[in-house]
């Protein structure tokens, strides 16, 4: 008797540049952006209604309880990461007293007007600025970007475009979370 194989039809759509049927892996699998250093997407862990500290599951992509937050201070921003980046020893070389990166991929902060209060989401931020941190020596900076197209911070172009208690407020939620 003869064999017949069977192909699946959603792998001919694949092969033809339709859209995989599978979740890719948000670190590796999705892009940093459109734009990038400019306008980069982000991958959301934690928003700023999480009393949770969030992180993807670097084998199976998928978040996991990491702990609860430390004190009261909940996240000022949506808080995630880059796709496809990695603060290794480039990232290091910008901070002299850090030992390492931290070998995680780049952090970000995204303001914007509306509540989003959900997480594992992709918006896509424009950067104006960062903050240089380091946690336990390793290198653990923080790209600080706005929604893109949000009406009330569309405008920001530099970190200075916005209230400096934002800034204040992220550098201390990262101090202490």
């Amino acid at each position: 008797m003869a064999r017949r194989t069977h192909r699946a039809p959603h792998l001919a759509r694949i092969k033809a540049g339709g859209v995989s049927p599978f979740r890719p892996h948000p670190w590796h699998g999705l892009d940093a952006g459109p734009e990038p250093p400019e306008i980069l997407n982000a991958y959301i862990e934690i928003t700023p209604f999480d009393l949770m500290k969030y992180e993807v599951d670097k084998v199976s992509g998928y978040l996991r309880g990491d702990r609860p937050q430390r004190t009261s201070a909940q996240p000022p921003t949506l808080y995630g990461f880059v796709p496809r980046t990695y603060c290794d020893d480039r990232v290091r070389r910008l901070a002299p007293s850090a030992r390492q990166g931290d070998h995680d991929p780049l952090d970000i902060c995204v303001l914007g007007e509306r509540t989003i209060s959900r997480n594992e989401i992709i918006v896509r931020g424009r950067v104006i600025g960062g903050l240089q941190m380091i946690d336990g020596g390793e290198a653990d900076d923080k790209i600080i970007a706005v929604l893109e197209n949000d009406l009330v911070w569309g405008h920001a172009r530099d970190v200075q475009d916005v209230p400096p208690v934002f800034v204040e407020r992220l550098q201390h939620y990262d101090t202490h979370d």
